[in-house]
């Protein structure tokens, strides 16, 4: 499992047993914070009575460590792993909603025969597990589970969920019986009993909220420069990515005012300026005093490219090819880390979800056989109204972000539309969603469905492959306890990300806030038409629907991601089972 995921941790290697409970940890390092031996892991703590296997940093490590110190916790290392292990020893299970980073981590504690999977409140790093044989088995990537012993075979329903998000939805993954454990929770599992239960640890809601315009800008300018600052933290070369909006330039700039000439930022351009922000890029690096690299990518690297890129992605993607060149260049340019814009879009209202909400109530009113009967309108946007017949609030986020209709699917996957509508039916979605309305409800969907499972998910596993952490100060914990203690009117004014805008008008350009958004996209449509990689016939010669779509995306009726989404779907093979001896595993890298 370890040699699996290698690229993720190429800096160090390590392994714990507990031979009398069949336990083994094993972690792959990519070392950040304290470089030294110091570092290693799996990590002993409190006279090698708990173990850990930890992915991930702690931010606030510096401030735990001094409580801990002034306490009598006797430190060994200058590593944050080792915080976690002081943290847990003095305040138990309490101790992981005092941890503001991003993590996920196993820890195991020998006098009490019992280990916690923990994985942090924004769902920044991935954490995968199973149950077989009355065994725990977990990993930081799926491809992992198929180099053990357990026979792990294809979840049946993946290419539908595929098919209709864009990506795997979390819990699921391609896998049957192998889980995304949810952000913001632990798993404890008792080995005496071979036992579990998983248990929340997100924080409470605010009390009171903050609903003086001035005041929310305030706060919120305070905490995100706050939150950039500790995301500096490291004991190893650090940069920024720089796309040219509005996320990243003030990220950017903020870093600047703490690191001077020794931050390195780092963009992407191409020849085609429809898709080029070089220029919004410019005006943002004349404001800073450290080193910037663009590099050009074009058509001729991403065909070079296509099957690395291929080859990285741990779950299938429609998605993920900008994320996978930012961090090869980072990784050229001496980079260990890297701060990315990630969080803002979702959480303060960039999206057009945000405007749509109230379409959504007015369309939720029809009686459901006419929402059914949308799927034969002659426009794609328009079928998506489908999905508003489900009684699930799953069906509101296909509305807004689906790829294929269920009627589509079926054709595809030549399976029945009705199996599909009762798999979404029965979609499990928190409950939460239920107490949320208008632009709250938006920022909801955004962040816990497209955020955690496409953009987070993705920066992970393209960073990973290039041995790149990717820190994002706008999941920061305080930054969100900051976010969620402002009044929606507030949160989410009629300007797009106009708190955010409020907040740093005075060092973000204008012509980078004051124009339309962009996004950071490649010119991949006509990449994909000209390298012909997903629009080879024979791959989809057995199914006329599929041989359709892509002939409607060669007109350039199709979008590339669909038909992207069609290659992967048509392409997937397991991979074979690899036999090992080991029978309980974890990779912290």
């Amino acid at each position: 499992m370890c040699d699996a995921m290698q690229h993720g941790g190429p800096d160090d290697e390590g392994f714990h047993a507990d031979e009398t409970l069949g336990l083994q940890f094993g972690h792959r390092r990519l070392a950040l914070i304290d470089l030294s031996a110091g570092g290693h892991q799996p990590m002993l703590g409190w006279e090698d009575k708990l173990a850990i296997t930890f992915n991930g940093e702690i931010y606030n490590f510096q401030e735990l460590k001094k409580e801990l110190s002034a306490i009598g916790y006797p430190f060994r290392t200058q590593s944050d792993t080792e915080v976690i292990l002081a943290a847990y020893h003095t305040w138990g299970v309490s101790s992981f909603q005092k941890l503001n980073g991003m993590f996920a981590f196993a820890l195991h504690d020998q006098s009490q025969q019992l280990t916690y999977l923990v994985r942090d409140q924004a769902g920044i790093k991935p954490l995968y597990y199973s149950i077989q044989d009355q065994q725990l088995i977990f990993s930081s990537e799926v491809k992992a589970f198929k180099k053990t012993s357990y026979t792990f075979v294809e979840n049946k329903n993946w290419k539908t969920y595929f098919l209709a998000f864009g990506h795997i939805p979390q819990p699921f993954t391609t896998l049957q019986d192998v889980f995304s454990l949810k952000p913001g929770h632990y798993l404890k599992w008792n080995h005496e009993h071979h036992a579990h239960e998983i248990i929340s640890f997100e924080p409470l809601p605010p009390s009171a909220l903050i609903t003086s315009p001035l005041q929310a800008a305030e706060n919120l300018g305070k905490s995100l420069e706050d939150a950039v600052k500790c995301h500096l933290i490291a004991d190893a070369p650090i940069g920024v990515f720089l796309s040219g909006g509005i996320d990243s330039s003030i990220i950017t700039l903020l870093a600047d005012q703490h690191t001077g000439k020794n931050l390195k930022s780092l963009s992407i351009n191409f020849t085609d300026q429809t898709f080029s922000e070089e220029k919004y890029q410019k005006l943002v690096t004349e404001k800073t005093s450290g080193i910037h690299h663009t590099y050009l990518v074009d058509e001729q690297d991403f065909n070079d490219s296509f099957e690395k890129i291929m080859t990285a992605m741990d779950q299938p993607t429609n998605d993920g090819i900008n994320s996978w060149f930012v961090n090869k260049y980072a990784k050229e340019n001496g980079l260990k880390a890297v701060l990315s814009g990630i969080g803002a879009d979702e959480l303060l209202g960039g999206y057009p979800s945000f405007s749509r909400m109230g379409l959504i109530r007015t369309l939720q009113k029809l009686p459901a056989f006419i929402l059914r009967f949308c799927e034969r309108l002659p426009s794609e946007k328009l079928k998506r109204i489908y999905y508003l017949s489900y009684k699930n609030p799953i069906g509101e986020y296909l509305f807004l972000r689906g790829f294929f209709i269920p009627e589509t699917i079926a054709k595809i996957l030549n399976i029945s539309k009705k199996e599909i509508d009762l798999l979404f039916e029965a979609f499990p979605i928190d409950e939460k969603i239920n107490n949320l309305n208008g632009a709250e409800r938006a920022s909801w969907l955004e962040t816990s469905i497209y955020m955690q499972n496409q953009l987070l998910k993705d920066t992970d596993f393209m960073s990973m492959s290039h041995g790149i952490e990717v820190r994002v100060p706008f999941l920061d914990q305080h930054f969100l306890k900051t976010i969620n203690g402002i009044a929606p009117p507030q949160r989410f004014p009629a300007e797009k990300k106009g708190l955010l805008i409020q907040a740093f008008k005075k060092i973000l350009p204008e012509a980078v806030w004051n124009r339309p958004k962009m996004g950071f996209s490649f010119p991949l449509e006509q990449w994909f038409m000209k390298g012909g990689q997903i629009t080879k016939e024979e791959i989809y010669s057995k199914n006329q629907t599929a041989q359709k779509l892509i002939d409607q995306f060669k007109k350039g009726q199709l979008h590339w991601s669909k038909a992207f989404a069609l290659y992967q779907v048509y392409t997937s093979a397991q991979t074979p089972i690899l036999k090992v001896e080991l029978k309980n595993h974890n990779n912290g890298a």
